[in-house]
């Protein structure tokens, strides 16, 4: 029973990394990425979808995306997109490609995307705490309803605590890469 405990808590911590490393992953450095433009929608044929299931996204130079649209009709519909999201982006089309220049970043700039890492992090950090506080809670109704013992209930306690450490430390090794990525010129 421990052990699906430990191991029920490891997994949900596990998607707590992997959802920061997807949300660290939007956050823009100086360095074109094709994961930029992931939550970017464009009217598809009458639905809102991802630029990714509309064109193809690739890195052309290290401050440049190309967008290949997989219909000439919609290169337009993608410009539009990309111009209104949310980066601050100006793309510039040659035919059937669209070119997305990425600006340099300003010291402003990356003091305030840095200062989103960090709560990005500390989110991550929440959902790992209340995944440990999950975990011995159930450790404590098993102890309750007599299942197991309280030498039990100790080491499980601190088998989990074990687990938040290295996930905390994860967290942090995650944010503090992120951080050195934002502020290379």
């Amino acid at each position: 029973m421990l052990a699906d405990i430990k191991k029920d808590a490891a997994t949900r911590m596990d998607k707590s990394l992997d959802s920061l490393k997807a949300e660290l992953s939007k956050i823009r450095t100086g360095r074109a990425h094709p994961s930029l433009l992931e939550h970017v929608t464009v009217e598809y044929y009458g639905s809102d979808v991802p630029i990714s299931q509309a064109a193809n996204v690739t890195v052309e130079d290290s401050r440049t995306l190309a967008v290949t649209a997989w219909d000439k009709g919609m290169v337009s519909k993608i410009e539009k997109a990309i111009m209104t999201s949310d980066l601050g982006l100006n793309p510039a089309t040659a035919g059937t490609v669209i070119r997305v220049p990425l600006p340099p970043l300003t010291e402003e700039r990356r003091a305030d995307l840095t200062k989103i890492v960090h709560a990005e992090g500390e989110q991550a950090k929440v959902a790992i705490r209340n995944i440990r506080r999950d975990a011995n809670s159930h450790i404590k109704d098993l102890v309750k309803d007599k299942q197991i013992s309280e030498d039990d209930q100790r080491r499980g306690e601190t088998e989990i605590q074990q687990l938040t450490d290295q996930h905390v430390a994860r967290v942090d090794e995650m944010v503090a890469v992120k951080e050195n990525e934002l502020m290379e010129i």
